[in-house]
Formats: structure tokens, sequence, C-alpha cells
């Protein structure tokens, strides 16, 4: 069978990857035939995903730490390229928001989400680079950002600041890192249906009342492989860019307009 994706045998990292987007993207990555470290908080999440890979065939090892200390997701990067004997292919899916208004954020809200949307791209980023570079090999970057850093972030502000800032970091990884070979983009998931956000009546009320052109939410492998796609080969002149994969949401012109303009 061709290789279409070019991952056979190569080496990926998944931060995040026990569960929801990050278990749905390990598991694509292990399918193109890569070689899968598994990062999660917690072991067993990892482990768990790292088994289904091993079962299918796979080669997959789990990992734990909390990739929000510095010097411990720094650290984590390097036992993971270690291990695999040196990363081809990153992908980070951690993430977090809370909900409240502007005027109800606090200093400490504003700084945690900033530090586990934001900072530790950058950590991690820096320290899978700082391998390739040294190995003199080329790497794939892959962020999960999200629309809420391209669109008004309401009642969200914190969450989408920091994701705009994930955006922008792409390029600039991108730009500098390019004579190295190494290639760095996101993602950006509009609402997808995930552990901590299951489909519920509610949801699915919101969603068919809102803009959303394709009147549903997402499903994680709706997100894990647009970024096996930037990943792969695939995508081999794409870098510094930011693929929203969100039913159309971004596209979307939401200006209200008057019964009387509407087609009867």
């Amino acid at each position: 069978m061709t290789d279409f994706f070019g991952l056979s045998g190569k080496a990926a990292l998944v931060v995040g990857g026990g569960q929801g987007i990050g278990e749905a993207t390990a598991l694509a990555l292990a399918q193109a035939g890569c070689r899968v470290a598994v990062l999660d908080l917690a072991l067993d999440r990892a482990e768990a995903v790292a088994a289904q890979i091993r079962a299918a065939g796979g080669e997959a090892i789990a990992m734990a730490g909390d990739i929000l200390v510095d010097d411990e997701a720094t650290a984590l990067v390097n036992q993971a390229d270690e291990a695999l004997g040196g990363l081809d292919v990153m992908a980070t899916v951690v993430g977090s928001s809370g909900f409240v208004p502007l005027l109800e954020t606090t200093l400490e809200q504003w700084d945690i989400e900033q530090r586990i949307n934001l900072r530790y791209c950058f950590v991690v980023g820096k320290a899978f680079a700082a391998n390739s570079v040294r190995r003199g090999s080329p790497g794939a970057i892959t962020f999960v950002s999200s629309v809420s850093g391209i669109m008004a972030a309401t009642r969200h502000a914190p969450y989408g600041a920091a994701k705009a800032g994930l955006i922008h970091l792409v390029k600039t990884m991108a730009a500098e890192w390019a004579e190295y070979g190494i290639r760095v983009n996101s993602v950006a998931p509009g609402p997808i249906i995930t552990p901590r956000l299951p489909d519920t009546e509610d949801w699915r009320n919101t969603v068919e009342r809102s803009p959303l052109p394709m009147r549903r939410r997402g499903v994680v492998r709706e997100i894990a492989e647009p970024v096996l796609f930037l990943s792969s080969q695939m995508a081999s002149y794409i870098t510094g860019q930011t693929l929203a994969s969100d039913g159309g949401l971004t596209a979307a012109n939401i200006m209200a307009v008057p019964a009387s303009m509407k087609p009867r």
C-alpha cells in the first residue's frame, strides 16, 4: 500500500493525547504509520490510548507529566525524543477555557489561561525545534488553536486572546524555523463534541439556533484528521497557516438582517 502520508516509521509526540481530540490524534497518526508517544497529565489515560495503538499492531509509549511546569515540559519533550530516537512530528492539544464576562475576569484567571493555552506551546515548540536543529532533521509541529482566536471570544476573553497569540506564534515559528526544515501550523476547531463538552439536547438546540452553517457540532475525528494532514508530506509546502475546521462558522456572515429583506 502506498504511504500517502509519508509518515510510516516516523516518531510523533501527542501532547494531551489521553482523551478527546488528543486521543483521536494519537490514533490517526498511528494508523498513518507513526510510532507515537502519548503524553497526558494522567498516566492511566495515556496508557489506555497507547494500548489501543499497540493492540492494532502499532508502536506506542505512554508518558505522564505536567506541561504547565516549564522545566518539566521541556524534559518531557526531550524524553519522548530520546525514547523514539528523534521526533519527526509533534501535535499539541492541551487547552482550557472558563466562561465569564470581561468585567468579571480576574488577573489570576487571565494568567492561568495564558499559561494553559499559549505559554506551554512556546515551551514545547522550542524544545522540539531545538532537538530537530541539533540533529539536522526536519519536522512538523501542529498546534490546536481555536476559532476563538480568529473571532471575538465573548465571555471567554483570556482564552481567545491566548489562542490569537498562538496563531501569531505559529506564523513566527514557521518563518524562523523554515530554514531548518521545520513546518509549523495549527488547526482551529469550532464547536466540537468532547468528553468535557458532550453532546446534549441543550447543545443541539443551541447549535440549531446559531449561525453555524453546518448546523451541527464537529466530532474529534474532524480535528484529528486535519492535524494528520498538516503533519504529513501532503502538506509539505504548507507552513505558518491556521486551518479552521469549524462547520463554516468563520466563513458565515452573521450580520442581522430584517425579516423584510429575507427571501420569501
